[in-house]
C-alpha cells in the first residue's frame, strides 16, 4: 500500500453509508488486494452475502483452528454451495500445534491467560498473517454492541498490527438488524445459534449463554470480560 489512507476522511465519508455501500466501495477500490475474513458468525455470513452480491470474485477466507464445532464445518460447505464460491481455509502449522500440546497439554487454554493467548496465536493469529499476505485491506463483521472491547471502533480503522486498512461495515448494527438481514436474505447460519450460542468460536472455549447474559459471555467465559479477545482485533 502506498501511504496510509486518511482514516478520518474515510469515516466521515461513510458515516451514513449502508453496509452494502461500504463493502461495494472497498471491493472496487482494493480489488485483488482485499478479502472478507469470516469466522462464519451471523455477521460474517451477512458480509459474505453482501460481498458476493457486489462481486462474485470477492475473496473470502476462514481459519480452521482444528477445534471448531461440527456445525461450523457444515456451514462452510453449506455456504459454498449456496453462493457457488470456495471459501479459502487456512490451517495452523501442525509442528507448532504439536509442540504446544506436548509442552502444555491439549486444553492448555484453561490454565492461564498466557496459555490461552499462546493457543490463539498458534491456531489463529499465525494462519491469519499468512491469509493477509498480498492484501492492503480486510473486511470483518465487528459490531460495537458485541463487547466492551469494541465499543469505540469505527467503520474504517488502521490495523497497526498487520499494516492494513480494516473495514467494519456492520459496526453500528444491532444483533436484531443482523438477524433481520439473515432471515430476509435466506443467509445460511450456524444452527448452534438456535441453541443459545450467540457467539461461536472453538468448541472448548465456547458455551451457550444464559438468559440476560452478554452475547459474548460464552466466549472464554472463565476470564474477565476485558480480556475476551483472541488478538485478531487488537487495537493500538
Amino acid at each position: 500500500m502506498e501511504g496510509k489512507p486518511d482514516i478520518r476522511d474515510l469515516n466521515e465519508r461513510f458515516r451514513e453509508a449502508t453496509a452494502e455501500e461500504v463493502v461495494g466501495y472497498f471491493l472496487r477500490e482494493y480489488k485483488g488486494r482485499i478479502a472478507v475474513s469470516s469466522s462464519l458468525s451471523i455477521e460474517d455470513q451477512t458480509l459474505t452475502d453482501i460481498a458476493v452480491k457486489a462481486d462474485r470474485e470477492a475473496r473470502i477466507f476462514t481459519l480452521d483452528t482444528g477445534r471448531l464445532f461440527p456445525e461450523t464445518y457444515q456451514l462452510i460447505d453449506k455456504t459454498n454451495l449456496k453462493y457457488g464460491i470456495s471459501i479459502e481455509v487456512f490451517f495452523p502449522d501442525y509442528k507448532e500445534v504439536q509442540r504446544m500440546v506436548r509442552e502444555e497439554g491439549i486444553n492448555l487454554f484453561y490454565n492461564s491467560i498466557e496459555s490461552r493467548h499462546r493457543c490463539c496465536e498458534i491456531r489463529k493469529l499465525e494462519p491469519l498473517r499468512r491469509a493477509f499476505k498480498g492484501l492492503d485491506a480486510w473486511i470483518c463483521g465487528l459490531r460495537r454492541e458485541q463487547s466492551v472491547t469494541r465499543k469505540d471502533m469505527e467503520v474504517v480503522e488502521w490495523d497497526e498490527q498487520h499494516g492494513l486498512l480494516k473495514i467494519n461495515p456492520l459496526i453500528g448494527w444491532t444483533e436484531g438488524q443482523v438477524w433481520d438481514y439473515v432471515r430476509e436474505n435466506h443467509v445460511p447460519y450456524n444452527k448452534l445459534h438456535d441453541k443459545g450460542y450467540p457467539s461461536i468460536g472453538c468448541e472448548p472455549c465456547t458455551r451457550a449463554v444464559k438468559p440476560g447474559e452478554d452475547i459474548r459471555a460464552g466466549r472464554w467465559w472463565w476470564e474477565s470480560p476485558d480480556h475476551r479477545e483472541c488478538g485478531l482485533h487488537q487495537r493500538h
